[in-house]
């Protein structure tokens, strides 16, 4: 993946450096008529999501890979047609609206597995995920009564990702911060945990065993305190990307009619 990243880079920058072929024949006008037809299959996608006849043309998953495969090959044969130069107004608008959508697309696809198991799993749900943490916390609670300020980090800690109010603001910046919050208090369990080993005159072994059992743990909260946060984002991602998709498919139609009359 990475050779194919960087094979790209060099064949752009020659491209883009070099006077191989132009946008409007022979190799660069296929280039573009290709890439702006893979751009258009994209619809179907969400056709195939909202259209009774065709929830019945083959399982979705499917769909949704062969959206994503086209959503990344489309617009790089677009900017190899464009030889990643403007031409005119008409074709940087319709460029830039392609990139917000492609940039739109691989945010969309970060977010989306954070609420599916996997790229093309089914959805996971909050409840489910409030499950595993209720499951993971029979397991840890009670392996840790010998550490009663540890007992007690954790339970605020529970408390303050899954219970507190905040302002928009604030949600942000928890949200942002939770990782290097969650690895502070493992850093803190594990020193605490190690003092009163050492007090007890035990090892090492019960150490790492009960700070291995104090992580899996707080990544189950974390994944129950993202999750729903994920899903805002979400929602909020797909109210935007439809009518990008749509602006950039108008730009596209009218780049090629304007084109093919002047």
């Amino acid at each position: 993946m990475l050779l194919l990243l960087l094979a790209l880079v060099w064949g752009g920058w020659k491209v883009g450096h070099g006077n191989y072929y132009k946008s409007g024949t022979g190799l660069g006008y296929n280039l573009g008529l290709i890439g702006g037809l893979m751009m258009l299959t994209l619809l179907l996608y969400s056709l195939r999501k909202h259209i009774t006849f065709m929830q019945r043309l083959g399982k979705l998953k499917h769909w949704f890979r062969i959206h994503m495969i086209l959503g990344v090959l489309g617009p790089t044969l677009v900017l190899f047609h464009s030889t990643f130069r403007f031409g005119s107004l008409n074709a940087a608008v319709a460029l830039y609206c392609m990139l917000l959508v492609a940039g739109s697309g691989l945010i969309g696809r970060f977010v989306y597995t954070r609420i599916h198991k996997g790229l093309y799993g089914s959805r996971s749900t909050l409840k489910g995920a409030r499950a595993e943490l209720a499951g993971s916390s029979g397991d840890v609670k009670p392996r840790l009564h010998p550490y009663p300020e540890v007992e007690q980090w954790l339970k605020d800690f529970e408390h303050e990702a899954l219970e507190a109010k905040r302002g928009f603001l604030a949600g942000v910046w928890y949200f942002l911060s939770f990782d290097l919050r969650r690895m502070l208090l493992i850093w803190r369990s594990k020193h605490n945990i190690q003092h009163v080993q050492h007090a007890l005159g035990g090892g090492q072994d019960a150490v790492e065993e009960s700070v291995e059992l104090i992580r899996l743990y707080l990544s189950q909260i974390q994944t129950v305190a993202q999750f729903k946060k994920f899903e805002q984002i979400f929602s909020a991602w797909h109210v935007l990307h439809i009518p990008l998709m749509y602006m950039m498919v108008a730009t596209a139609i009218f780049h090629v009619i304007w084109v093919h009359m002047y």
